[in-house]
């Protein structure tokens, strides 16, 4: 039977506390397998049951995906949860509501209660639960509290053995693009990697999928079984008016429905399959009864707003972040700065986890770089030393440099970059957050002009 908390405020960990212990157990790492997440969330009384999902996988464009979804449900006026990972900005914008993150008291008050029951889990002899397995039960339990008509859940880290794949109510199964990634966990080929994924799928789920290789189309085809499974095809999105700021295009979906001129903020030449994509799983959920009207739809997508995709966050000279951090990212990058930059001189900002791709995130990329600065991502144990990512880019580049800091990346990026040159930093999500509050606190304070707020001339390494 499921046990019923009540405490007081004082009882329970405080936020930093909270923080404190997640710290601690994040050395317990990533262990994939259902089991410690099911007996968690039997002795939570298995919230996930109450509630509705749609569960996002693949290796690429999840994020994107899940945004635009989330925008259209938000006005479609559906209470909406949200669980994606990693953090970009700050640590409880994983768990959402209608587009507020988890309050610090919600989070601590929750983890408390899942806390208990993981150290009880322990003590009986059982493995005890990892940090995102203890971050998914939480979510639960909100999500629970919050009454959410729906929820877009996704995938930490491949599929069938992802934490996330304890839920049964699955509306729908989507699947962003799927290429090499966590190898050492889900396989060094293709197929496999896409068979892990497919195991989202549960009996009676609608299933859609973005533009995919045909071996993995296979894959996906046969688990959605006598399920249709919906697809984006490159020849049905026509009409592409792409932007930096602002992009434009036809679909016709797989249903036959056309729509003319989606609007879409996201930039980069991906986005207009990602937004398909989710027009796709949005006429989907139509059919378990989350219906979404075009006008919400196209509401959804000219409001959509998510970080780090080809995102600007100043200008003159324009900086830019991406989370190309796997080499099929780092090849949509590339088509990017071909199609957007064109003979426009590059300094690019690195930084990447020692688990990533990164020798082939460099081949991909190097050649549109006129400078290479190296970072090392703070505060997380995969990081991979800026001095290693700086060596193994200098076998490709002969204008690579180390910055000590991310603070110095960004000023050693201003002084290299004039006006019409373009400042490109990608790699790993954990450190672009950190990355761009420099960025924006620095324009706040420079101005275009290059002078403070108080009128005077900034001096600083970036002023020419």
């Amino acid at each position: 039977m499921h046990k019923v908390f009540i405490k007081t405020w004082e009882e329970q960990m405080n936020y930093r506390e909270t923080m404190e212990y997640m710290e601690e157990m994040s050395a317990l790492g990533s262990v994939p397998g259902l089991e410690s997440i099911t007996e968690l969330c039997r002795r939570l009384g298995n919230p996930q049951d109450s509630l509705f999902f749609v569960h996002i996988a693949g290796t690429n464009g999840k994020g994107s995906l899940l945004a635009y979804l989330y925008g259209m449900l938000k006005a479609a006026g559906y209470r909406t949860g949200c669980f994606s990972s990693p953090a970009v900005y700050a640590y409880r914008e994983k768990i959402q509501v209608n587009g507020k993150e988890i309050l610090a008291k919600e989070f601590a008050e929750w983890m408390s209660l899942v806390r208990e029951e993981a150290d009880a889990m322990a003590e009986e002899g059982r493995p005890h639960p990892t940090v995102f397995e203890m971050e998914t039960a939480v979510s639960f339990l909100y999500f629970k509290e919050k009454h959410c008509d729906i929820v877009l859940l996704e995938c930490g880290m491949g599929g069938d053995l992802d934490a996330t794949n304890i839920v049964r109510n699955t509306l729908a199964a989507v699947f962003a693009s799927i290429s090499m990634d966590h190898m050492a966990y889900l396989g060094n080929t293709l197929s496999e990697i896409a068979g892990h994924k497919a195991g989202i799928i549960k009996p009676g789920a609608e299933t859609a999928s973005g533009i995919q290789e045909p071996e993995v189309f296979q894959i996906l085809k046969a688990g959605a079984g006598e399920q249709t499974l919906r697809t984006v095809e490159r020849e049905r999105i026509t009409h592409i008016r792409y932007g930096l700021e602002k992009q434009r295009f036809d679909y016709l979906s797989s249903s036959g429905k056309l729509y003319r001129r989606l609007e879409i903020p996201l930039a980069g030449i991906v986005q207009p399959e990602n937004a398909a994509l989710a027009v796709e799983t949005a006429e989907a959920l139509g059919r378990k009864g989350f219906s979404v009207t075009e006008k919400q739809l196209r509401q959804g997508l000219s409001g959509t707003r998510w970080p780090y995709r080809f995102e600007i966050v100043a200008k003159k000279p324009y900086f830019i972040l991406d989370g190309a951090h796997n080499e099929d990212a780092a090849v949509r990058l590339a088509e990017g700065i071909r199609f957007y930059f064109t003979n426009r001189k590059i300094v690019y900002v690195m930084g990447m986890l020692k688990d990533k791709e990164y020798e082939k995130v460099i081949a991909q990329t190097y050649a549109y770089a006129e400078q290479i600065i190296t970072v090392t991502p703070p505060g997380e144990e995969r990081a991979l030393p800026g001095h290693e990512l700086a060596v193994a880019a200098s076998g490709y580049h002969p204008h690579v440099t180390e910055a000590a800091s991310l603070e110095e990346a960004v000023e050693m990026a201003y002084l290299f970059a004039q006006k019409d040159w373009v400042i490109l930093a990608f790699g790993s999500l954990s450190y672009l957050g950190a990355l761009g509050r420099i960025v924006r606190d620095r324009s706040e304070r420079h101005g275009r002009s290059g002078k403070n707020k108080t009128g005077r001339q900034a001096v600083t390494s970036g002023n020419r």
